[in-house]
Order: structure tokens, then sequence, then C-alpha cells
């Protein structure tokens, strides 16, 4: 038997990156994760009130904020700390918490003893290969530490989501707002009339803002479905030359108006800020907080890109070009605070006219990828939750066979659309979107300093000091911008918290069905005893064909099945027990996929098969799947007597099977058609994922695929007769035919429950009967499909 395999083994294996590639991905970054960071300056000065600007060296001091704000948050904590927690190239809310599960055992998935040991065996529990410290201890010895950790996750990707509602909407409406003012300019040169220069101001003010913001919004929704790899190259460009435009212009402003404003930068210009002090001045700094909007996207998009990429455009373009651009903006505001009360527009700060009318038709561009990257984010933290089981099912599409971070959500782009339109068009007012936003950026922050708090001490084992040096210091300042921005509560950011009451409702009643699911199918399971032994008394006659029984446990017969056996007692020849369990790593290397193993004696020919796979694999159509079960439980037939690799559990040897026919293993069984390559003049499937690919990228060809054949290989000594036999079993019950046997789980509240409990039972009830099918379901032909009722009273 191989020696116990790490974490790493049982994912995806990491090529080297080269340079050239990095180069790449590091272009595409800033049309996916940087638009929004690049296009901050859009709105950051025009959200504080001219009135505070007015003070002596104010501008200097709120320069000083961003600049360190700038420095401390993007630069210190994601560009170089946070970055380094990927959970196997992937980033955000939901990897950090994933790896806490693993290494500190708080993940809240029911799974009894049995099912723990059977699906983490090659991984090994990170708690025992390691000494256990005192945290670990605690952390798993209390409960209310593992809800604590989930409602951190969920509060965190709420955050996102809300981001990236919000996110576009003041974006694109800061730069139409401009497009307006440059349109007022142009009418004013050619009317001389006053009432006809009013009447024009009044349609423009109408017409233009909110109307040509939710085109725009539309617009940048409906691209979404060409993937980030299209969109990045798509849109990298355009930042490209925006960074280039604002860099150029903050460069000019500073030489122009204020080389002194680089004076600024010294701290001490924070400490006189913080020295006088009050209610108004205290609320500048929610508007400050804006100018690190899009930080949190470094690490949730990471999974589209890479590490190196990400940090490489950071520290060599976006950073200094912010840094220029603020300082521009700011020594320009210093000396024109009474020309006009749009000063604080990043248009004005154009040196003539001319490029003042250039930069408002650019900005539009610019301000439709500022939202790119919490969009995309959003997408990677709602796949995230639905594969452990805290979102709905929704239809996930993986946009790039080379990098699989990169999904599309058709469902969650609709929505996030719809409601986005219904915030531009209701408030219509940046500064009432800045409040919302701004509390979005801060939350979302603070979730991720005190779980990467956590992971420091317990996932990278170094010291409590360094973990509450983290915690202390990152936290402390987030602290400080939350609080200015709860002072803003009233003037918007209200709609932030309906948005987290509707999307956090949504989670926790899905997490909170689907675990009362499970455990009612843990406690009303029967052993294979009752299969084996006790059902010969019911008469139970076998029929032709091969029946896959789909359950979520990974011992014993599911409830549905006795149902179904006692009221109708028949079924097939060869029986296969098939489940979906999702792991809290990204990716399961296809080789390590299934778990093969036999339900009672020989003779009876029932097999159980555990499809393991990570929260970011694909789950995609079940043609092929099926085809790769069949090949794999033919594996398995031929290794079962060499103990090749067996686990134990508590039905007997299981076997981790997967690899492709042809690497060393010539007793499996050979598929005569289907998507091949060649082994010994003969065509086989070398494809080992859950299944091949969407049904929208294969362009319809799925309903004309024929059905894979398998034959026995060529006879041979080394094959006992018996194995020789069952496989021909085997390949005789998929010639007669294969049926589909689901269950179809009802939950209800008993009666005496309370409000809560019925209230989470209602709406995952609701969203079970509105969201997608089970991804098993969807391909499977309706005639071959039987599901079975059961109602769960909890």
């Amino acid at each position: 038997m191989d020696p116990p395999l790490s974490p790493i083994s049982i994912s995806q294996p990491s090529k080297r990156e080269t340079w050239k590639h990095t180069l790449l991905l590091s272009f595409q970054t800033l049309g996916v994760v940087y638009g929004r960071l690049s296009t901050a300056p859009l709105y950051v000065f025009r959200a504080i009130r001219p009135v505070d600007l007015n003070a002596d060296k104010r501008l200097y001091e709120i320069f000083s904020f961003i600049f360190w704000t700038l420095t401390i948050i993007p630069l210190l904590k994601y560009a170089i700390i946070v970055i380094k927690a990927d959970d196997g190239g992937e980033g955000g809310t939901f990897s950090l918490y994933s790896l806490l599960c693993r290494h500190a055992n708080v993940g809240l998935l029911p799974n009894d003893k049995s099912s723990s040991q059977i699906m983490y065996c090659e991984m090994g529990s990170p708690s025992k290969r390691k000494v256990e410290s005192r945290a670990k201890k605690a952390l798993e010895k209390h409960k209310s530490s593992h809800y604590l950790m989930l409602l951190l996750a969920l509060f965190g990707s709420c955050m996102i989501i809300g981001d990236a509602v919000l996110t576009p909407a003041i974006s694109v409406l800061s730069a139409s707002s401009g497009l307006e003012r440059s349109l007022l300019i142009i009418t004013k040169r050619l009317s001389s009339s006053v009432i006809t220069r009013s009447h024009w101001e009044k349609a423009l003010k109408k017409y233009v803002p909110v109307p040509v913001a939710c085109a725009i919004l539309v617009c940048m929704f409906t691209l979404q479905h060409y993937g980030t790899h299209k969109i990045g190259f798509i849109l990298a460009p355009i930042i490209s030359i925006w960074l280039l435009f604002i860099s150029c212009m903050g460069l000019y402003n500073i030489l122009y108006w204020d080389p002194k404003i680089l004076y600024a930068i010294s701290p001490v210009y924070m400490y006189r800020f913080m020295k006088n002090i009050d209610i108004t001045n205290w609320k500048i700094l929610s508007s400050i907080v804006l100018c690190m909007a899009g930080s949190e996207a470094m690490f949730a998009d990471l999974g589209h890109f890479s590490k190196k990429s990400i940090k490489v455009t950071f520290v060599c373009l976006i950073y200094p070009a912010l840094i220029l651009c603020y300082a521009g903006q700011a020594a320009f505001i210093s000396q024109n605070l009474s020309a006009s009360e749009d000063v604080g527009h990043l248009s004005e700060s154009a040196p003539n006219k001319m490029i003042h009318h250039v930069f408002a038709v650019f900005s539009l561009f610019a301000s439709a990828v500022g939202s790119q990257a919490t969009i995309t984010a959003s997408f990677s933290i709602i796949n995230q939750c639905q594969a452990l089981g805290c979102f709905p099912r929704v239809k996930v599409i993986h946009t790039s066979d080379k990098i699989h971070g990169q999904v599309y959500i058709p469902d969650a782009n609709w929505l996030l659309m719809i409601v986005s339109l219904a915030i531009t068009i209701g408030f219509h007012d940046i500064t009432r979107i800045a409040s919302a936003t701004g509390l979005a950026i801060i939350f979302g922050m603070l979730v991720t300093t005190c779980l990467m708090s956590l992971l420091i001490r317990l996932y990278w084992e170094k010291s409590w000091f360094m973990s509450a040096s983290f915690f202390v210091f990152f936290g402390s300042i987030e602290a400080i911008y939350l609080s200015s921005c709860l002072l803003n509560f009233y003037k918007g950011a209200w709609c932030l918290v309906i948005l987290l009451v509707l999307v956090m409702t949504i989670m926790l009643a899905w997490h909170y069905g689907t675990r009362k699911k499970y455990q009612f199918d843990l406690e009303n399971k029967v052993s294979v005893d009752w299969l084996t032994d006790l059902s010969p008394g019911l008469g139970v006659s076998r029929v032709p064909g091969i029946g896959f029984i789909y359950t979520d446990i990974v011992t014993g017969i599911p409830a549905f099945f006795t149902h179904f056996i006692t009221n109708l007692p028949a079924f097939h020849q060869v029986l296969i027990f098939v489940t979906f369990k999702s792991l809290p790593v990204p990716y399961i290397n296809p080789s390590r996929r299934y778990l093969i193993g036999r339900v009672g004696p020989k003779e009876y020919k029932i097999y159980r098969c555990i499809v393991r796979y990570g929260y970011c694999d694909r789950i995609r159509d079940t043609d092929d799947f099926e085809d790769n079960i069949i090949r794999s439980i033919g594996e398995f037939v031929s290794l079962e007597e060499q103990d090749f690799e067996a686990l134990t559990s508590p039905e007997g040897s299981m076997l981790v099977v997967g690899s492709p026919v042809g690497d060393g293993n010539e007793n499996a069984l050979i598929p005569l058609n289907g998507t091949i390559s060649n082994v010994g003049g003969l065509t086989i499937s070398a494809n080992n994922e859950i299944s091949p690919v969407d049904p929208l990228e294969s362009g319809g060809s799925q309903g004309k695929r024929k059905k894979v054949r398998f034959v026995l290989p060529p006879k041979s000594p080394k094959m006992r007769v018996s194995v020789r036999e069952e496989l021909q079993e085997l390949v005789d019950a998929r010639e007669s035919g294969t049926a589909y046997l689901l269950g179809q789980s009802h939950l209800s509240a008993r009666d005496g429950a309370n409000f809560i409990k019925k209230f989470l039972i209602m709406v995952h009830v609701f969203l079970d009967k509105n969201c997608r099918e089970p991804h098993v379901a969807l391909n499977i032909p309706n005639a071959a499909l039987l599901e079975v009722g059961m109602v769960y009273r909890i």
C-alpha cells in the first residue's frame, strides 16, 4: 500500500509559472481585478462635501490618510500577507474558512465517524499529523466557535456580494455625472440665453446621469458570459490607458499647482487631523474608505489569475499610478476651492477643456471596467458557497479550461444587474450610494482580518503574538473607518443592511436545511444486512440492467431506498450506490476522484461509488460520468484481490481508482467508442472528471453522443475466471439498460417548533422548489429517472 497522501496530492498538481505567463495574466488583471481600484478617484474626493475641505491644510491631511491607507491595506495587508493564504490557488473569505475547517476541525457539515475516515483517508487528519495546540483543542471543543466561524465566512461573503451590487452603481453613475457636466459646458458655449441654458440644464440632469448609467450597467452585465479570459483582454487596454492618463494628469497637477503636496505623506498630517477631530471631520473618513475599494478583489479573484501576476501588477503599476493621481487631485483642489462647487470631480482637474471632454467620455468606459472586479469576485464566492452547501443550486459555467477558477453564474449575474439598476434608479445620488459602499468594503475587510489572524496561528502555526499583532494592527485601522461609516448609516448605508439580511437568510436557510436532511439520512439509514439478509423475505426480485442510486450518505442503505424496496420489491441485477462529496479543498485530482467498494457479498453485485470533488471542481452532465463509473468499477473488480491501495470502511475495503485504462492496468474494461485516446489500436476515454463539458459549451452535441459500449480485454492468464465472469456480468447489465433512482426529500416543521425553525424551513423549501435541479438529474433521460419522495419532519 502506498503511504498516505498529503492534501496537495489529492488536488490538481501545480505547474511552474513562467514570466511570460505572469506578464500575460498581469495584463488581464488590469481589466478584471484592478478596474475598481483604478477608477476609485472618480468618487473619493467627490463624496466629500466642498465645505469640509476649506480648513487650513485639510487637503494635506486627507491626502496623508489616502497615502497611508493605500500603503497599509492594499499593499501591505493584501498584496504581501493575505495573498499568501490561498487554498490551492483559490482566494476569498470561503477559502480562509475552508483552510480553518481542515486544520482546526471547525466545519459544521455533519458527518459520522466512518464517513470522515473514508472521505479524508488520503489527506489524513491535520490535527493528528502535528501536535495539537491548545487553540485547536479549544476551538474543536466549543461548538459555539464553529458557528461563529461559519457566520463570519457567510457575513464576509454577503459583503462581497453586496459590494458587487453597489460598486457598478456608484462607478457608472460617477462617470455619467461627469458626462452631464461636460455636455452642460458645451451647451453654455452654444447658447447665450439664460432661459435656454436653464432648460438644457434641467434636461441634462434628468436624462443623462441615470439613463446613461443604466444603459452601461445593462451592457456590462451582458458581457459577463464571455468569461474572465476574454473580458480581461477586452477591458485591460482601457484600464491601461486610464492609468496612464490619470497618472500623467496627477503629475502635471502636482508640478503646476502645489509640489508641496508630497510633504503630506508624512504621518504628522494624520496626527493633526486626529488632534482636531469632531463629528463632521470624522465623517470624512467614510469617504476616504473608498480609495481602497477593490482591495478585497485582489484576494477574492485569486482563482482567476495567480499570486505573482496580481502582486506584480499592483506594486509596479497600480500603486504608483494611484498615488500620483490622488496627490495631483489634492494639489488641484487645494488651489481651486473657490472656483467651482464641482471642484471635487476628477474631470475638473484636467489641464484644459478639450481634455476635460475627452476625459468625461473615457471615464464612462473606465467606470464600466471598474465594476468587473467585484462582479467576478461574487461569482467565485457564490461558487464556493454552493459547493460547501451554503448557497442554493445555481448553474456554474467554467469559462476556461486552463484556469479552473474562472467561472460565470448566469442566475447570479442577472439578479446582480436587477438590484444594481434598482439602486441606481432609486438613489440616483453618489453620496448615499458611497455610504453603503464604504460600509460593505470595511465590513468585508474586517472579516478577512479576523479569519486571517486565526489562520496565522492555526494553519501557519506562528506565535500568538504574531496573530494578535496582525489582528490589532489592521483591525484597529479598519475599526476607525467602520465607526466613521456607521455615522452615515441613515444616509444610505441602510440599504446594505437590507441586502445583508436577504442574502444571509438565503444562505443560512439553505445550510440549515441541507444539514437537517443529511442528519435525517444518517439517523434513518439501515445496515447492509437489511438488504442482503432481510430483503429475500420480502420477495425481492432482480431485474436486468444497472441501477444508479444517488444518496448523500457513504455507508449503509438510505432510507428512501428501503422505502422504495418495501413498496416495490425489485431492483436491478447490478446496483451502484453513488455519493457526491465535496471536500474543503479547491480541486481533486481526477486520478484520485473515485472510491469504489462493495456492499454485501460478491454474489449480490452491489457496489458503492464515492465521487469526491473540490469546491471549485466542475459538476457537469452525466453521460460520460456514467461511463467513468462503470469503467472504475471494472478496475475495482480487477484490482480488488490484489488489495491495491485498499482503504478500510465499515462495509469492507474500498479502492481509489480512476487511472486511465492502459496506464499499467490491463484488466480494466475497454470502451469501444466515445471521447478517445489511442491505446493499442483501440480508442478509449482518458477523461476522469465528473463529466466533460457544459451543455452550452458543447454546442448542443450532447444529445447526439452515442453511449459507450464496453468489452472485456483479451484473455490473460493473469485474470482469474471469477473476475472475468463478474466483469462480463457488468458488461451485460450495461447492455440491458440503465436506470437512475433519486431521493426527493421534503422538509416539514414539527408541530410546536419555534418560529425561527419554521421560518428557515419555509425559506429552504421555497428555494429548493425554485432553484435548479441537482446536478445529477439535469441530463438524465426522463424515461430512466425515478424519484422517490419522502417527508422529513424536523
